[in-house]
């Protein structure tokens, strides 16, 4: 059996407080009351014939609700998740106000096991942080990825 796949783009910027990431935090009401852990790149699953990177742009668009910035694309490489999930990620440098995202929606059952479907937001609010406050929140499998960007910048990871 093939590890299930995703992609996604971990914008960056200068920002007030110096080198900021865009995260997302978890959408749905399993993620509600979690702060630490409960942040991810933007990203989402894909498979063959569908290449990464333009499954990262798809996710991109699909969980904010917005084209991703312009201008190159950092690789930062994969890592394997927990779960066993490949996830792979580019940064790209770009400003994006949170109160312009739109986040996409998925049905579950909820409660669970009470027959009913509900759609709930993939994500349900964005946040630009320092790399040491997204280390923090960040989904532990994914902190790598702060650590390669600050290597591809010549910064500090925090």
């Amino acid at each position: 059996m093939t590890a299930k796949r995703s992609a996604g783009l971990l914008l960056y910027r200068s920002g007030p407080r110096g080198l900021e990431v865009l995260l997302a935090h978890m959408g749905g009401p399993l993620w509600a009351r979690w702060d630490a852990g409960a942040w991810s790149v933007p990203k989402g699953e894909y498979a063959p014939p569908e290449e990464a990177r333009d499954a990262a742009r798809r996710e991109f668009g699909e969980e904010l609700g917005l084209e991703p910035p312009g201008g190159p694309w950092l690789p930062l490489g994969d890592v394997r998740q927990a779960g066993g999930k490949v996830v792979t990620v580019w940064a790209v440098e770009g400003d994006l106000d949170p109160r312009r995202v739109v986040p996409g929606t998925f049905a579950m059952e909820w409660p669970r096991g009470s027959g009913k479907i509900r759609r709930f937001p993939e994500i349900d609010r964005v946040a630009w942080w320092t790399p040491q406050e997204a280390a923090e929140r960040l989904v532990k499998g994914q902190r790598a990825f702060l650590e390669r960007l600050a290597e591809r910048l010549g910064t500090s990871a925090g």
